[in-house]
């Protein structure tokens, strides 16, 4: 909601020129006019401005807007019409940014105008609203350096004299440090004072408004990146870094971050939250974790929709598995790489590879369902991705490529691949009404659809009803993972692995799975549980291992993306006959490998920006 502030003048003589009851009619206060001392005196339009701000905070993938770059990296590819971003050469320098200083001089001006109108709040109201404004702010400067590196912190607005001169409204970049620094304060300042925490009966635990647990896994997050860049930076040999610090943060602070982030993670651990385990069929009971609202003890913070309130989004709609869509017009744009699914390893503890060919890479291995290789995997497989064999709200989704053929007179198998929902001559299915298909959009080439965050209510993938589905901030899922991470830096093993099994067990795993850890099972483990949740980007980005993975090489499997497509075997008087094979292939319609370069480490400031304020010192490779 945004407001204007008018006044309203009538001349002299029109004034003496009405009667004394023309006089009270025109005293009235105007409906459409809001004034400053009734804005900041009345709570609920107050709490009407954060819910803007709330909504303007910065993103980069969520599930309302910004979710075709699910398939810009390692998660998906773009099944849809065009080429999405399966034909991205690479990602452009720009790519990523956001200069948002509109909202932080909305949010400092609220901040002005609540000290200097609001008389008549209660002191710890507007205290607590003081604090959420601050919050946001916080939130947005984290999103800007995470970015940007080092940008200029402003707290108060700026306000332009129409001299001519515009220098006192330019300001130079702080140092990449010195940003970290300040989100970190400002939610020490503050956490105190945001209620919503449920420590009382007037202040209700919100998960749509931040508290103080909302307040420290910000914090936890953003510490854990600036302990990371600090680290890595430095040890990946790039030492990526302006003269002046506004990129880069010397190595010598890194334990010092690490130790805010573990810090800020366990006063939410100590919490009220807990992760969720109402379900007992693990892999819904991690799907539910992210979608349902109701009782749900994990999430601290989520940007909410409304059916009922015409607030609402079209993910669903757009990437629901083809063969169950509601609407003939439906999509299925972002499907899952198999590069995903092989993150997600077998509950034993063997690596997560689907298994294809035998020992000696002879023959295939068959397998009696087409669920077989998914059998005893992670169950956050079965929450984030839906895969041959499995079903989406009571629905079979029907994943089958084609048939392999036995050719008795050569010795092999002949592929034969049909239309959606056709039948092969034996009269049993040849493909599944759900593909996957090689070429046809709007069908997964992948062989795999998104789960995580497709809404199951009845008409949510129809254009009349979409869905009211929640984008989760933050979770406590996240959180025991960000404790673990900045334990694990600290050398403090034992911690960081208390913290990962909590995560690792919910999943499915026996009691303390994990004996030893290193970086590379923590960067994994956040993988899967965390994917589509807008960290996997980031997280490369802070341990500069990016540009490692996403080579542009065609020869790196890192780099390229990868389809699994199921297959029956026609094979009649021989054992094998009916059962299932897996094919890998490279994903069809995917032209290019990732290639991230060094210039993506900090994102670009745009060349406006820059000419608007020439204090600003240009990134990197700029």
């Amino acid at each position: 909601m945004r407001f204007s502030y008018k006044t309203l003048a009538l001349s002299a003589g029109l004034v003496l020129s009405l009667s004394a009851c023309e006089k009270d009619f025109l005293e009235r206060e105007a409906p459409n006019i809001v004034l400053d001392e009734q804005i900041w005196n009345d709570a609920n339009l107050i709490t009407s401005l954060l819910a803007n701000n709330y909504d303007r905070l910065p993103f980069h993938t969520q599930i309302d807007d910004g979710w075709p770059d699910f398939a810009a990296y390692d998660e998906a590819i773009w099944s849809g019409n065009g080429d999405g971003s399966n034909n991205l050469n690479d990602y452009s320098f720009n790519r990523w940014g956001n200069w948002d200083y509109g909202l932080i001089r909305d949010i400092n001006l609220a901040l002005e105008n609540i000290d200097k109108f609001s008389t008549t709040l209660p002191e710890a109201q507007k205290n607590q609203f003081k604090a959420e404004f601050r919050f946001l702010r916080a939130f947005v400067y984290f999103e800007l350096v995470k970015r940007h590196g080092g940008v200029p912190i402003v707290t108060q607005q700026l306000i332009y004299d129409y001299s001519g001169n515009p220098t006192p409204l330019q300001s130079p970049r702080n140092t990449e440090a010195a940003v970290y620094d300040f989100v970190a304060s400002e939610l020490d300042a503050i956490k105190n004072d945001l209620g919503n925490d449920g420590s009382s009966a007037s202040s209700p635990r919100s998960n749509t408004r931040a508290n103080k647990y909302a307040a420290m896994a910000l914090k936890s997050r953003a510490m854990l990146y600036a302990g990371s860049i600090a680290k890595y930076n430095a040890l990946s040999g790039l030492n990526i870094q302006t003269a002046g610090g506004e990129v880069g943060i010397p190595a010598s602070r890194a334990n010092e971050y690490y130790r805010k982030a573990l810090d800020a993670a366990k006063e939410v651990i100590a919490g009220p939250y807990s992760l969720y385990r109402t379900n007992p069929d693990r892999g819904e009971n991690f799907y539910d974790a992210i979608t349902r609202k109701a009782s749900n003890p994990e999430v601290i913070l989520a940007k909410d929709f409304l059916v009922a309130r015409d607030r609402r989004h079209g993910f669903t709609y757009d990437n629901i598995a083809r063969g169950i869509r509601e609407d003939n017009l439906s999509s299925s744009n972002v499907t899952p790489t198999l590069n995903l699914v092989e993150s997600y390893e077998y509950l034993d503890g063997t690596s997560g590879e689907i298994r294809t060919r035998n020992a000696a890479n002879t023959d295939y291995i068959y397998y009696d369902n087409l669920s077989g290789p998914f059998a005893n995997k992670d169950a956050r497989l079965y929450g984030t991705v839906i895969y041959p064999g499995s079903s989406f709200a009571g629905q079979q989704v029907q994943i089958q490529a084609g048939v392999l053929v036995w050719n008795a007179t050569s010795n092999t198998y002949e592929t034969v691949e049909g239309g959606l929902a056709s039948n092969y001559t034996d009269g049993k299915l040849l493909t599944g009404s759900s593909g996957p298909q090689r070429s046809q959009t709007e069908v997964s080439n992948t062989g795999f659809y998104m789960r995580k965050y497709i809404d199951s209510t009845p008409k949510a993938s129809t254009r009349g009803v979409l869905s009211d589905t929640w984008w989760v901030r933050f979770r406590l899922g996240e959180v025991l993972l960000n404790a673990s991470e900045a334990a694990f830096e600290l050398g403090q093993t034992a911690e960081a692995l208390t913290y990962v099994n909590q995560v690792r067990e919910r999943a499915g795993f026996p009691a303390n799975s994990l004996t030893t850890l290193s970086r590379q099972r923590l960067e994994n483990e956040r993988r899967v549980e965390l994917a589509f949740e807008d960290h996997r980007l980031w997280d490369l980005k802070r341990w500069r291992r990016a540009h490692v993975l996403w080579d542009g090489s065609n020869s790196n499997p890192n780099a390229v993306m990868y389809a699994l497509y199921p297959y029956r075997v026609v094979r009649p008087g021989d054992p094998r006959d009916g059962k299932y094979v897996f094919v890998k292939l490279v994903a069809p319609r995917f032209r290019a490998p990732r290639n991230f370069r060094l210039g993506n480490y900090y994102t670009f400031i745009d060349q406006g920006v820059l000419n608007n304020n020439p204090l600003l010192v240009r990134n990197p490779f700029q």
